[in-house]
């Protein structure tokens, strides 16, 4: 049934519409569309941010991005009436709050410093497939899930596959970061962290609250960056129509969606989804961008893929047994 008082063809009704269609809907299926959209925009992430980075600095990208991010987002959250949940958050809540948005702005911050570095955002993008190890690991110390054999044969193969991309004759430590693959793997682990958290706080704190915050702690970090360096504040057009596009599909879309979805589905079954996103990534390079990587870290990159695909698989299973 629809809310009385919301009239017919207003962005309220609609949004009305909209919950009670999806109220109807299977919640693993919710689970797993929303995790599939969230990869999508997460993909375009990488194409739109690589294409703006080559136009602008570090800190004038994450002072735009973020604040088209908060254009995009502020009108959702007071048309669905989620901006009026904020006040009525518990202590505990604002806490955890304020660590996740520590944890994300070290991990965007590290991720979009490695897109900007890597001459190819596919291969950070097939990097960050090792995010579901390190959330399988904190998921042992923090919410007491188990570990088995086909979850190790996962986590070696994706490995091996970040080994095979990241693999260079004589590669330095200062190599390792200049190329971007060391702050994707410092990335991962703050992502990890957050999701975890995220994921521990789900049912207290709904998803819009969890992406406004994210985007308003990186957005004031770009504020203060860009006031102290005195950078300009005037870029080009494409870096900007670039930008309104991607803090569209990504720090809006992609957050809330991500974070919707672990109200449906655990976090591993997210991150089997989300590991696809490579490929969608590596097509938008060659199309929008007309770079590919090398075939060697294709390869590795597929590895990668596959072994969360086990990593997951065994993770499940291994729920399945224990009856959770």
């Amino acid at each position: 049934m629809l809310e009385e008082g919301v009239s017919n063809g207003s962005p309220s009704f609609i949004y009305v519409y909209m919950k009670d269609y999806f109220s109807r809907i299977n919640p693993t299926v919710k689970g797993i569309s929303l995790a599939f959209m969230a990869t999508l925009g997460m993909a375009n992430v990488y194409v739109f941010s690589k294409a703006a980075l080559l136009e602008v600095s570090y800190f004038q990208f994450q002072f735009y991005w973020f604040g088209f991010a908060i254009i995009w987002i502020l009108p959702f959250l007071f048309i669905t009436g989620i901006i009026k949940k904020i006040p009525k958050l518990s202590r505990s809540s604002r806490i955890t709050l304020v660590i996740i948005g520590i944890l994300e702005l070290g991990s965007s911050t590290m991720m979009f410093l490695a897109i900007q570095l890597a001459e190819n955002p596919t291969t950070i993008s097939f990097l960050s497939n090792l995010t579901p190890i390190f959330v399988t690991i904190l998921g042992i110390r923090f919410l007491d899930e188990r570990f088995n054999a086909v979850e190790a044969m996962g986590i070696i193969l994706t490995i091996g596959g970040v080994i095979l991309i990241s693999y260079t004759r004589d590669t330095t430590i200062a190599e390792f970061f200049g190329k971007g693959s060391g702050w994707i793997l410092v990335s991962s682990i703050f992502a990890s962290a957050s999701i975890i958290t995220a994921k521990s706080r789900i049912k207290d704190i709904h998803p819009g609250i969890l992406t406004l915050n994210r985007v308003i702690f990186i957005f004031i970090f770009g504020v203060i960056s860009i006031i102290m360096r005195q950078e300009s504040f005037h870029i080009p057009g494409s870096a900007a129509m670039n930008m309104a596009i991607g803090s569209l599909l990504g720090p809006f879309l992609t957050g809330f969606a991500q974070y919707s979805a672990l109200r449906f589905i655990e976090a591993s079954r997210t991150m089997i989804i989300q590991s696809t996103r490579s490929l969608f990534v590596l097509v938008g390079s060659m199309i929008y961008l007309s770079i590919l990587p090398e075939m060697l870290q294709v390869i590795g990159g597929i590895i990668t893929i596959v072994g969360v695909i086990i990593l997951t698989w065994g993770k499940m299973r291994n729920r399945k047994k224990a009856g959770t």
